[in-house]
């Protein structure tokens, strides 16, 4: 079943249940999938909809931090939709995770004490296996730990 499906799916059921915010929030998504699905002209991967899912999490989450301090309404509502668009994301790697997958990149590359020089020719090996499963901000992170 793809996301569109399940995002619908669940649109429906916040009707039923006449849960308005969901179903708002979930409306939004379900436009954002099928904006791409129609860019595309072609069914989505499960990778594009997860960059989807979670590009309008980022966007929430933007927009949450902008928000005056007044704006109580903005606020709760950026905060529905981050808690309902985390429903349908991808499980993100935790830090250990990240780490085993790095070590392994280092492994398949023969470097043992990699320097600063080489960081770039890492990350290019690295980012296919975490893409979309790993925040991006935080591989690099641990990336800079292996360096010496």
């Amino acid at each position: 079943m793809s996301k569109i499906d399940e995002v619908r799916s669940a649109m429906m059921q916040a009707m039923k249940d006449k849960n308005n915010p969901r179903k708002d929030a979930l409306s939004m998504l379900l436009s954002a999938l099928k904006a791409k699905f129609i860019d595309k002209r072609a069914d989505l991967t499960e990778e594009e909809e997860n960059t989807i899912i979670l590009r309008e999490i980022k966007q929430a989450q933007e927009t949450l931090e902008s928000a005056p301090a007044d704006k109580t309404d903005m606020i709760e509502e950026c905060k529905l939709r981050i808690a309902v668009y985390s429903e349908f994301a991808p499980k993100m790697m935790n830090e250990q995770e990240i780490k085993e997958v790095v070590k392994s990149v280092l492994d398949e590359m023969g470097l043992e004490n990699p320097t600063v020089k080489e960081k770039g020719l890492i990350m290019k090996n690295l980012m296919p296996k975490v893409k979309g499963k790993a925040d991006g901000g935080l591989v690099n992170k641990i990336v800079g730990e292996f360096i010496s």
